[in-house]
């Protein structure tokens, strides 16, 4: 049987991130991936110009199509703009028992524009982090899902991530890629405690879609029957590995994208 995973997430039309990283990522990982399309982004890797939501009611269309034919492992969310979508996403869940649901809060991208619309912060917050197998913000995700002021330490990122397993998350892995220091680090966290994830910080600008690619990537390996401290150690490797060699593409003027094909390009 083929491994199957499945990613909820917007259109990146410039390629290095949303939808189109994490079909890159599945592909990279060994798994097949299918894909429900929640916004379009007019973007490049300047920044993005315009946002196009897709109507509710068809992201539901294309959540049900995929479930009710293939036989999914695993899920990645990303993009999801507005709380309809959040609502019609959380729907899907239920609807169709989805399991290894990896939430990656989108919210700002690497250029710093927002994707998503404040108000729907709290749909986020309510229906989907108590469905999700584990969730993977960024320091600055933390910072806003818990209304607090951005980690500094890991004994910071450490309490916002108990914060957040208080607010019904199965499993939190907060990503310090924002942070400083020689030392990229990650904590991943659950009931049972925390997994210290730890790679070298590489000074590159190339680090568009750096958060999708990760959280795919965990996705992939939960698709393949690993645990997720096994899925979430292989996938820091994996982005670790892929930021590394970044600078070997030469894609646009602004921030670039991580190179998903390292192993073979």
């Amino acid at each position: 049987m083929s491994a199957i995973a499945v990613t909820i997430a917007g259109s990146d039309s410039s390629g290095g991130a949303g939808i189109q990283a994490d079909l890159k990522t599945f592909s990279a990982l060994g798994v097949y991936g299918a894909s429900v399309i929640t916004a379009l982004t007019a973007q490049n890797t300047q920044g993005v110009r315009a946002i196009h939501d897709v109507p509710a009611e068809f992201v539901t269309s294309q959540i049900d199509a995929v479930f009710s034919d293939l036989d999914v492992d695993a899920v990645k969310i990303g993009m999801l703009s507005r709380a309809a979508t959040i609502e019609a996403v959380a729907g899907g869940i239920e609807r169709h028992r989805m399991k290894n649901v990896v939430l990656d809060p989108v919210m700002i991208a690497t250029s710093g524009d927002r994707l998503l619309h404040s108000d729907a912060i709290d749909a986020l917050r309510q229906l989907l982090l108590p469905r999700a197998h584990v969730i993977t913000p960024n320091l600055p995700e933390a910072a806003v899902l818990l209304d607090a002021p951005v980690a500094k330490d890991e004994s910071e990122m450490r309490v916002q991530a108990q914060r957040l397993l208080a607010l019904g998350a199965t499993a939190v892995l907060i990503k310090g890629g924002h942070g400083s220091g020689a030392e990229s680090v990650d904590l991943l966290v659950d009931a049972c405690g925390t997994e210290r994830l730890a790679a070298p910080r590489f000074a590159t600008r190339n680090t568009h879609g750096t958060g999708c690619t990760l959280s795919s990537a965990i996705a992939a390996g939960l698709a393949k029957g690993l645990s997720l401290i096994e899925a979430a150690r292989a996938a820091k490797s994996y982005v670790t590995a892929a930021i590394a060699a970044a600078d070997r593409l030469s894609v646009g003027s602004g921030h670039g994208p991580v190179h998903h094909f390292y192993r073979w390009w």
